[in-house]
């Protein structure tokens, strides 16, 4: 049986609690996904610290069912757009509905995608349906999805608290990624995260988020 420790957090007075949450709002409201970044380099302490506080989302009998993969390497990252490329001109020439095209096209997205090699750090999220816990002991792990979710919002909020920016990269089918970065067989692929500072001349489509009443309901 796992051994329990105290476990308290300092009180906060009801207007300093709203302070802090309306201020973390605005400040993940002035988040963007960013398609055109600097090749300025990111110092590695940045990333793993983010990476640790990605680390500490919650997960299924808290098994962390998930491995990042932090890439800077040009060749690495050559072979990574390459392949990427590949699968999204399939995506777009073939894959994607008629819908599903309309919906990108303000976006102006196309299967062209130099910012694979331009950011200066590529992160390669993994799910791991099975692995070891913290005394490494081999095992099933459970609601790996939903935890490598959690921990990916988690990397990506603190990647814009360190003052960078971020793209959440999707191509259909992902298995490349494990071929390339030479993982275990058994990981998943669930996302590939760029990261850097944006190019002083990037500009981002003028977009809308919901208004509260639109994605919030109290009852």
């Amino acid at each position: 049986m796992a051994a329990f420790v105290p476990f308290s957090r300092p009180r906060l007075p009801d207007a300093e609690m709203q302070a802090r949450a309306e201020a973390f709002a605005a400040e993940l409201d002035e988040r963007r996904t960013v398609r055109h970044f600097s090749d300025e380099p990111v110092p590695r302490a940045v990333i793993e610290a983010c990476v640790r506080a990605a680390s500490t989302a919650p997960s299924g009998a808290h098994r962390q069912p998930w491995h990042f993969v932090a890439v800077q390497d040009p060749v690495l990252k050559r072979r990574i757009r390459e392949a990427a490329e590949a699968e999204e001109r399939e995506s777009y020439d073939h894959r994607m509905s008629e819908e599903w095209l309309a919906a990108l096209e303000p976006l102006g997205t196309d299967a062209h995608k130099s910012f694979l090699e331009t950011a200066p750090w590529l992160i390669a999220i993994f799910g791991q349906p099975r692995g070891t816990d913290v005394h490494g002991k081999e095992g099933k792990n459970y609601y790996v999805q939903e935890s490598v979710g959690i921990a990916t919002g988690l990397l990506i909020a603190a990647l814009h608290r360190a003052g960078l920016a971020t793209l959440t990269h999707t191509p259909s089918p992902m298995r490349f990624l494990a071929e390339i970065l030479e993982r275990p067989k058994g990981e998943r692929a669930f996302l590939l995260l760029v990261v850097g500072h944006p190019d002083p001349e990037a500009t981002v489509p003028d977009l809308v988020r919901k208004p509260l009443e639109q994605v919030l309901t109290i009852r």
